[in-house]
């Protein structure tokens, strides 16, 4: 029988994370509370946008539909003119303007949550 090593047993927690977000540096600073730094898989999503696809599975295992994912005060909204868009087409402005996902988003095992509260995420773990 061979060995399993421990990253096969206990998959990586992922953050999609805005450095410059104090809600996105504190659901960080307690994932580090809890976990060991391998465990953790930081993405920067705005230096490295999530497709379609990744951006419509996150949206179904939060549960929640685009408009209510989207950050609706971001400036490119507006400029967008988004506020009657279609979900469809909520996804496709968020895949070319990462800054208008809402944030952090924490996933873990097929599941997601929202840093918002920072303490909701525990909840995956």
């Amino acid at each position: 029988m061979t060995e399993v090593g421990r990253d096969e047993l206990a998959p990586k927690v992922q953050i999609w994370h805005n450095p410059r977000c104090s809600k996105s540096r504190a659901t960080l600073a307690l994932l580090e509370e809890r976990l060991d730094a391998g465990d953790i898989e930081i993405v920067r999503y705005l230096d490295h946008p999530p497709s379609r696809e990744q951006l419509t599975g996150v949206l179904a295992a939060l549960g929640r539909s685009a408009g209510e994912f989207i950050r609706r005060g971001e400036s490119r909204f507006r400029e967008l003119d988004l506020a009657g868009a279609d979900d469809d087409a909520l996804i496709d402005a968020m895949v070319q303007n990462p800054q208008m996902i809402e944030r952090p988003v924490v996933l873990h095992a097929g599941s997601a949550r929202v840093g918002r509260p920072p303490e909701s995420v525990l909840e995956i773990l």
